[in-house]
């Protein structure tokens, strides 16, 4: 608020004077600076471009006093914006009447599926109960032909499979919405098969890369999953040495070398697809963005998920998609 203050007692009193006495350029620097201010804020790029570009546009049309007449404006709405910075990432609730009433999740919490479906009921503000499963018994899911999780249950209908029950529930709560063009449609299907079909597989062998990361990995599947204190010390040992070798079924399967190197490919890939925005979206996560979000979620604070941020540029997408996504619902309690 102090900077917030600051700004406002210097930089737009010098800006409306620069611009009555035609300095178009010295207008020109003052915005600019109102801007640096604004990035070094957490304000977006995007609310950026959007609050100072008609201003910016009338210089290039040697227009400074026109400028004059809104600059002030311009820049009280930069100064309440970063005021309260943290609000960056402005969510986009569904209307109250088409939110689902009764949403109950079945899930592992480290499956990378799982947590693809909470990303998008997560970002969306959809309130919704978890259902652990537990993996060797499966009793929390006997009621169903469905054998597999995710399984979410909406107002008293089933759906079943990540990507499907994403498309379901994003056409009850948007029946309208479209997207900006065909084209960022196919981007968007685009890499959410692009997940689907190679960012999930090679998420395993690199949790299970080695016996020490094996370990780490059930030690964070057992400590949040649906197990008993017996079950929770076989499954964790037993489990680990199992996964371990599967993933190296895995890596031959997928044709995967080295497994870091698969990651970071991965990673970079999809930095680069973002090809300079904020999210794929643009100024906002669409589906393709959450389910990337999602799928890395349950690593991002093992080895793997470290190592990948360390040695990748995906750090500030992911920390930007923390911060638009928020909490997950397991924060708010289990059933």
């Amino acid at each position: 608020m102090r900077r917030a203050s600051t700004l406002a007692s210097s930089i737009i009193p010098r800006t409306i004077a620069a611009a009555h006495d035609g300095g178009a350029t010295t207008v020109h620097n003052r915005i600019l600076q109102a801007a640096f201010f604004c990035s070094s804020s957490r304000i977006s790029f995007c609310n950026r471009r959007r609050w100072l570009s008609p201003f910016l546009n009338s210089f290039s049309n040697g227009s400074a006093r026109a400028v004059s007449l809104g600059v002030t404006g311009a820049l009280a709405s930069v100064v309440v914006a970063a005021s309260f910075s943290q609000a960056v990432y402005a969510k986009e609730p569904p209307a109250g009447e088409l939110v689902p009433k009764d949403v109950v999740l079945y899930q592992y919490e480290a499956c990378p599926f799982c947590n693809k479906v909470k990303a998008f009921l997560d970002y969306y503000d959809i309130p919704y109960k978890v259902v652990e499963v537990n993996p060797l018994s499966k009793k929390e899911i006997k009621w169903s032909d469905y054998k597999k999780v995710p399984i979410l249950m909406v107002d008293g209908e089933q759906l079943v499979d990540s990507s499907d029950i994403i498309d379901k529930l994003n056409q009850k709560i948007f029946p309208e919405k479209s997207v900006d063009s065909a084209l960022d449609e196919n981007e968007e299907r685009k890499w959410r098969r692009w997940v689907d079909n190679h960012l999930v597989h090679v998420l395993s062998p690199n949790i299970y890369r080695n016996t020490s990361e094996a370990l780490e990995s059930f030690d964070y599947i057992t400590s949040n999953g649906n197990f008993g204190f017996t079950e929770k010390i076989t499954v964790k040992y037993a489990g680990a040495a199992a996964m371990y070798f599967v993933s190296k079924k895995l890596k031959k399967k997928y044709n995967i070398t080295d497994e870091r190197a698969a990651l970071y490919e991965a990673a970079e890939t999809w930095v680069d697809a973002l090809n300079g925005r904020e999210f794929l979206g643009g100024c906002k996560p669409n589906l393709a963005d959450l389910a990337v979000f999602g799928v890395l979620r349950p690593i991002r604070y093992l080895r793997s998920g470290r190592d990948m941020v360390e040695h990748t540029r995906i750090g500030e997408w992911y920390s930007r998609m923390e911060s638009a996504v928020g909490e997950s619902s397991k924060d708010q309690g289990l059933v």
